[in-house]
Parts: structure tokens; C-alpha cells; sequence
């Protein structure tokens, strides 16, 4: 057996811990009724580590028992371990409390600037204690990190292609739908009813095709028999179409989530268009097999 493996096998913290009261107590006798054990079962613990390191720990003195050299090197391993633990069960009571510690949240761009401020808002109110950590990036950038531990838990899209039900718990929170937007100033604006058509020439945001919005969009002109419009901006920014459409020129798409929990917020105005495209399942997705915290339980109720 490798030494460091015996070591590993045959130290054990019991040992440590008394060993830490013998030398405290400065007796064998007062360490052991301290401790509530018997006088042999402290000497057997002091021989035993004695006998696996192959060095002698204490010494016997007119004054008590006195830490060899020996003794004080594993006695500044000893109290450097229990350090560490007990900082490790500070933690763990940390972990274990639903009201306070850190939750890692992952989520997209637009889910970003709705859904998860206001229930970051709300949970913040009921349990200030509690800190939120917020990553975003796509749903292949969020998968990863649920799977590195780097976040505990993800807000998306539920149906997606490199999902993997055997390896992902989702639980649907509502039906995302792409809404048409305009600037509050824009002449489309005050209307009661448009047609998709009457849109197409306009100038428009569009979101690159090459991501899942984007052909979400373009899957919604052609489901009405029309091409894609002609993009005058390419961008995932919501920042940059926000400015934009403040003007009144331009015409987006944006998920309905956002401009429910951040319509206030924004200077848009959501235009009476009926797109003829499915919703799509948004939820909560979190890693199969692993220990929940009680803070991800609460996220989640």
C-alpha cells in the first residue's frame, strides 16, 4: 500500500481531536474525562498515530505532556483541518437555509430582460438575504454550464435540439409566442388590425438567421406565403432595437415573456398582427441525478 494511501486509511480524525485535547489539557487522564473516554482508549489513540507515522508525538515531562516536533507539525495540520470543516459546516448551514446563500441563474437575452428580473425582484423582496448570480448565453452555452456545475439552474426554451431529456429535468412555465413591435412614435402605432403584408417593405430589425429566433421569424413570413423582409439592421442586441424603435422607422420582433414583464420599461408598443407560427414551451431546466438546493426548490415553487 502506497504510503499516502495508508495515511489516508489510518489517521483519523477522532485521533486528531484527541490528540489536540492531550496536548490542551497537557494530561492523559484530563483528556480522556474531558472527552468522556477511558485513560487506555486515549493512549491506544495517541500509539496508534504514533505507530503510522513511525514517530514519536509526545513527551512526558515533570510539567505534563509536551508535543515532540513531531507532534507540533501534526497538530498544525490538525487544527488547520478542523478549521476547514468547520467552515464547511458554516457552509452547509448556509446551503441548507432556503431563505439566504447564492443561486446561479442561466438564461437568454430576452427572458433576461423580463421573466428573470421580476421573479429576481420578487424573491429578493421575500428573502433579502439571498443572492443571485446571472449568466447569459444560448441554450447549447447554458446546457454546458448546468453540466460544469457553474450554474444551478436554466430558464429556456424546453424543446430544443441539443436537449437531452435523459440527461435534463424541464418543467414548462408558460408558451412563448413572437409578437411585432413598433416605437411608440411609429405611424403602425394607433392601428387597430394589420395584415403581415402591409409590413414587409418596412424597415426592420431582424434577428440572424442562422440563430433560433431568427428562423422563427422567417418561418413566420413564410407560414403567411411572404419572403423575409429586407433587414436594415442584423442584431440579437434588445439595447440596440429598443434605441432604435424609440425613433418610430423601424419594426421588430420580440417574445412575448419580455413585453409582458417589461412593457413598461420599453418604448414600444405591440402591434394587433396575427402571426402564424406555433408557441414555444419556456421552462425551468435543471440536471437529472443532481442534489437540488433549497434555494433552487424555492426558485422553482
Amino acid at each position: 500500500m502506497r504510503w499516502a494511501n495508508r495515511i489516508g486509511r489510518r489517521v483519523k480524525l477522532r485521533d486528531l481531536h484527541i490528540l489536540l485535547a492531550v496536548v490542551e489539557l497537557r494530561s492523559i487522564s484530563k483528556a480522556a474525562k474531558d472527552l468522556a473516554i477511558s485513560h487506555p482508549v486515549v493512549s491506544k489513540s495517541i500509539s496508534d498515530l504514533e505507530y503510522t507515522l513511525g514517530v514519536r508525538l509526545l513527551d512526558r515531562t515533570s510539567r505534563g505532556v509536551e508535543p515532540t516536533m513531531f507532534g507540533r507539525a501534526l497538530l498544525d495540520c490538525g487544527t488547520a483541518v478542523f478549521d476547514e470543516l468547520q467552515q464547511g459546516m458554516k457552509r452547509i448551514e448556509l446551503l441548507s437555509d432556503p431563505t439566504a446563500g447564492e443561486l446561479r441563474i442561466g438564461s437568454t437575452e430576452p427572458l433576461m430582460a423580463g421573466l428573470v428580473p421580476a421573479v429576481i425582484e420578487r424573491l429578493t423582496n421575500q428573502h433579502p438575504r439571498m443572492v443571485f448570480h446571472a449568466v447569459q448565453g444560448d441554450i447549447p452555452l447554458l446546457e454546458r454550464a448546468l453540466r460544469e456545475r457553474s450554474v444551478d439552474v436554466v430558464i429556456g426554451r424546453t424543446v430544443h435540439p441539443t436537449l437531452d431529456e435523459a440527461e435534463f429535468d424541464s418543467q414548462i412555465l408558460f408558451e412563448e409566442r413572437l409578437l411585432i413591435v413598433a416605437g411608440r412614435e411609429s405611424r403602425w402605432a394607433h392601428r387597430r388590425k394589420i395584415e403581415l403584408i402591409e409590413l414587409v417593405d418596412e424597415p426592420w430589425i431582424i434577428i440572424p438567421p442562422d440563430s433560433v429566433p431568427g428562423a422563427l421569424i422567417a418561418e413566420a413570413f413564410r407560414a403567411s406565403g411572404l419572403g423575409t423582409p429586407r433587414a436594415s439592421v442584423l442584431t440579437h442586441s434588445i439595447p440596440l432595437r429598443n434605441s432604435l424603435l424609440a425613433g418610430g422607422r423601424f419594426l421588430t420582433m420580440f417574445a412575448s415573456s419580455m413585453l409582458h414583464f417589461s412593457a413598461k420599461h420599453l418604448p414600444v408598443k405591440i402591434l394587433p398582427v396575427d402571426l402564424p407560427i406555433k408557441s414555444r414551451p419556456v421552462g425551468i431546466i435543471t440536471l437529472k441525478n443532481r442534489t437540488q438546493s433549497p434555494l433552487v426548490k424555492v426558485f422553482t415553487a
